[in-house]
């Protein structure tokens, strides 16, 4: 009898070594998109001497392109986004792409801690010349979210004759500014609650974050309903690193490490130089997306720096119930806007 227990036990030790091996090694992809004339890739492609993880999907490569610029910073949409754009994939190419040093892009080997922003511009305005020779089209319409627009405006700035239009979801703006009205907001909010510890979490921080020292926690601006308002951000990171086919486990310990590894060191940079201050106008068409709710990069300072910037077209859109996730937890009223805009006279 001990001698079965101890074979079902060995066996069992094996199959969950095994399980554990699978799960971090099986390899991934994106799923096929009917059509004759349809992409969907997932391949990791060489841009400026490094690998990055490149997402292409669309019902008809022909159709204009859509950049997105994820933000964190190093936080890959790639692992969940599907859910969100299966609308999106009908109407446009759609491309994501895991940041050097994030994600997929995330090389052991590989030393991280000399990041800069414009290393990550001239790495995107890499991409969109290869994207644009994989489609073979020019039409590139350029979309950064949250952190992702310090870095989209940049490239904007730097070579607008790249894209045809740029989008800012989640804009930034002066980050110092931004986090004292999420503090603000944090703490109203916690007290309107009688949550005490709360509170006092948020008072022992303040000076910090007044010094551009530390974030307003990002764990209490989700608790409070300033990070997302009709969607689930941490349960779809969950749900898509267990279940979706872009990312496996070790795709799930590289995007940890590169957001632990770089995250510092990018938002002292935005801290130190705010963007308002580095690019006060752009030669395209500039949009401002915001959910009203948006305290993770506050409406009110993205609305602050649209006033001043000079685009010859500029607008600034607000999705009334959402808050930092307006193209998710909005995303029938962000795909229909998106076709207006830009496909009602093609």
């Amino acid at each position: 009898m001990r001698k079965k227990l101890r074979k079902i036990l060995k066996y069992s030790i094996f199959s969950i070594i095994l399980m554990v091996v699978v799960a971090l090694i099986f390899p991934t992809w994106t799923p096929k998109i009917k059509g004759e004339n349809s992409i969907s890739m997932l391949e990791q492609v060489e841009i400026n001497g490094a690998g990055h993880e490149v997402m292409i999907r669309g019902a008809d490569r022909s159709n204009p392109i859509l950049i997105f610029v994820h933000g964190g910073p190093g936080c890959s949409e790639i692992p969940y986004v599907r859910k969100y754009q299966q609308d999106l994939e009908q109407h446009f190419t759609v491309v994501h792409y895991d940041q050097r040093g994030s994600g997929k892009s995330y090389h052991f080997s590989e030393d991280y801690s000399e990041l800069t922003t414009d290393v990550l511009v001239d790495d995107l305005l890499a991409l969109r010349n290869y994207v644009t020779e994989e489609l073979g089209q020019e039409k590139v319409i350029l979309i950064g979210h949250s952190f992702g627009t310090y870095i989209g405006m940049k490239a904007a700035a730097k070579a607008p004759t790249q894209f045809h239009a740029y989008i800012g979801i989640g804009q930034m703006a002066n980050t110092l500014q931004s986090e004292l009205e999420s503090l603000e907001y944090t703490y109203e909010q916690a007290k309107q609650a009688r949550n005490a510890e709360d509170v006092k979490k948020l008072e022992l921080i303040r000076s910090s974050v007044e010094q551009g020292k530390e974030l307003t926690p990002r764990i209490l601006l989700q608790k409070y309903g300033g990070a997302a308002r009709l969607i689930h951000e941490n349960r779809d990171y969950i749900l898509g690193f267990l279940f979706n086919t872009e990312y496996n486990g070790m795709d799930m310990i590289r995007f940890y490490s590169g957001m632990f590894s770089s995250q510092d060191i990018l938002l002292k940079e935005a801290f130190d130089q705010n963007l308002p201050d580095i690019v006060d106008h752009l030669d395209i068409p500039t949009y401002f997306v915001t959910g009203k709710y948006d305290y993770m990069t506050t409406a009110n300072a993205a609305r602050d720096y649209f006033d001043v910037l000079d685009a010859p077209i500029k607008d600034f859109i607000v999705f009334n119930e959402s808050a930092h996730y307006p193209q998710f937890e909005e995303k029938e009223k962000f795909v229909h806007w998106l076709q207006e805009l830009f496909l009602k006279d093609a």
